[in-house]
Parts: structure tokens; C-alpha cells; sequence
């Protein structure tokens, strides 16, 4: 086989070939899911779950559904929080206040990753950017950036949240 190969070790068009199978290859094992997937739709409203309801309107108990009971939660700036650390942190920081803290998904960013177990979907990973905005004297401003990873698995057919990685936070640049 090395005989073979030996004429294109120097030539850049096989180089360039093998790039770009590399590349496709790439694209297909480790593509998301499409965005009109069942799944991707489920998960994207597990988001809105999360920040529209319970991050900015304060529904606390619509998060407490969906989160699993050995949640772990990791926040680059907070540290590592369990269930009732993280619920109570929702409760008595960004709720205290309620309508004063706002978290926006940025368009488009946000992907899923199924995770499969011989063929059967056991979970998801959910990937994406969000801005964080406070209001102050009616007037509502950009705070931040950060980037999240979220684990989600399948139990008894509901989705839960299983693992948080919240990372990457950066003041904003407006």
C-alpha cells in the first residue's frame, strides 16, 4: 500500500482531496440534529423552559419539572451547584427582583446532539450562546455574553435537564 501512496506524499491535489473527504466525513458524524427534528423542537422549549419562564418571568416551578434530582450545575464565575443550591440561587438572586433580569437566546446558535445507546436515543446535548440584560430606570441594557452546554436525558419518556456547563461569560461590549 505505502507503493501506492508514494507518487502523491508531494502532491498537493491529493492533499487537498484528502482535506476535504475528511471534512464530509466530519460534517456527517458529527452533524446536529435538524432543526425541524422533533427533538430539536422538544429541547429548544425545555430553553424556553428554563430562561423565558422560570430566568426571566421567575415560574421557578416550571424549571422544577424539568431539571433531574442530581442536576450539577457548572458556572465558570459561581462554581459547581446542586438542584437545591441552583433553584434557590434562581429564587433568591435573579428573582428577587422580578422583571429586572432578562436572558436572550442568541439567534441561531443554538444546536442539539443526539446521544444514542445501540440505536436508541438515551439523550441530547445542547449547545448554544445567550445575552443577559438588566433593567434599571425603565431603561434595559446589555450585561453580558456566555455560552452554555446542557446534558439532557431521556427518563421515563420526559426530558431532564442533567448537566449544566455555563461558561465563557464576558461583560458586554455595547
Amino acid at each position: 500500500m505505502n507503493s501506492f501512496l508514494k507518487p502523491f506524499e508531494k502532491s498537493y491535489l491529493y492533499k487537498i482531496v484528502f482535506v476535504f473527504i475528511m471534512f464530509v466525513y466530519s460534517l456527517f458524524t458529527n452533524a446536529q440534529v435538524d432543526k425541524n427534528s422533533e427533538i430539536y423542537k422538544v429541547l429548544k422549549a425545555n430553553d424556553s423552559i428554563i430562561f423565558d419562564r422560570a430566568f426571566n418571568n421567575c415560574e421557578v416551578d416550571k424549571l422544577e419539572l424539568i431539571i433531574a434530582d442530581d442536576i450539577e450545575f457548572y458556572h465558570d464565575i459561581v462554581g459547581v451547584q446542586n438542584r437545591e443550591e441552583f433553584i434557590k440561587a434562581v429564587k433568591n438572586n435573579i428573582c428577587s427582583n422580578p422583571g429586572t433580569y432578562t436572558r436572550k437566546l442568541v439567534e441561531n446558535s443554538l444546536e442539539v446532539h443526539q446521544l444514542k445507546n445501540n440505536g436508541t436515543i438515551y439523550g441530547a446535548i445542547q449547545k448554544g450562546k445567550h445575552d443577559f440584560y438588566v433593567k434599571e430606570n425603565n431603561k434595559i441594557r446589555k450585561t453580558g455574553t456566555a455560552q452554555f452546554t446542557h446534558l439532557w436525558i431521556l427518563e421515563n419518556e420526559k426530558w431532564k435537564l442533567k448537566r449544566v456547563l455555563s461558561f465563557d461569560h464576558k461583560d458586554a461590549t455595547e
